[in-house]
């Protein structure tokens, strides 16, 4: 059995009649970015597996437009696309935004609704691009997650939401024969250091500016 994480790209090939030796050729891949609960499942899966089990680990990087945010996340049901339209408008008035529901079953289509041609675009190419069955993919551009994260983790459809930012965004992925699953996102860039004083008063200024506080 053995497991190969390269730079930009990852491999787990298992042979269950190989025995308990077990190899691990570790690369420059960020393994605390990935879901290890995720990862673990794969490994014990592939373990107890009779034959060999192929998962290559793959990432997709979302490219989020100027000024608009996303909100990515699981779901299912072919209604996904019209509740989520629904609450979206109902939650902000003259909400501009694009929004894609990966089908898992049947067509296998992917879904598009929005109020904004763009947006609807742009949604339906990057959800294309990360090809997961049953996830969900929102742009936004006159409103904030904030604004609607409440509605959209509400909808009956939703399973979970893995990310709301107006970061760059990757999405790390497992490729089996069957097809894609969400193991984990990165969003933005890992820290810097740990805030100081003066870094702290700036942050409350600007919470101020924008209205998230009291002045």
């Amino acid at each position: 059995m053995w497991v190969l994480l390269p730079n930009h790209s990852a491999k787990l090939r298992v042979n269950s009649l190989s025995g308990p030796r077990f190899r691990c050729l570790l690369g420059s891949w960020p393994l605390h970015s990935v879901d290890k609960t995720a990862l673990v499942i794969i490994c014990f899966f592939a373990i107890f597996n009779k034959g060999d089990y192929m998962v290559e680990l793959v990432t997709e990087k979302i490219s989020v437009p100027e000024g608009c945010n996303i909100i990515f996340g699981q779901t299912h049901f072919i209604r996904s696309a019209e509740h989520l339209y629904s609450c979206l408008v109902e939650s902000v008035p003259g909400i501009k935004f694009g929004l894609a529901f990966a089908e898992a079953s049947g067509d296998c289509l992917i879904r598009t609704e929005g109020t904004d041609e763009e947006l609807v675009n742009v949604a339906g190419r990057e959800l294309a691009k990360i090809g997961a069955g049953h996830t969900f993919l929102i742009f936004l551009r006159n409103a904030f997650p904030i604004n609607v994260l409440n509605a959209v983790k509400q909808t009956s459809e939703v399973a979970c939401v893995y990310c709301a930012t107006a970061n760059q965004v990757e999405v790390i992925l497992a490729q089996t024969e069957q097809g894609r699953g969400v193991l984990g996102i990165v969003d933005g860039s890992s820290n810097k250091g740990i805030e100081q004083p003066a870094d702290v008063a700036k942050r409350r200024e600007f919470l101020k500016k924008i209205g998230y506080t009291p002045k």
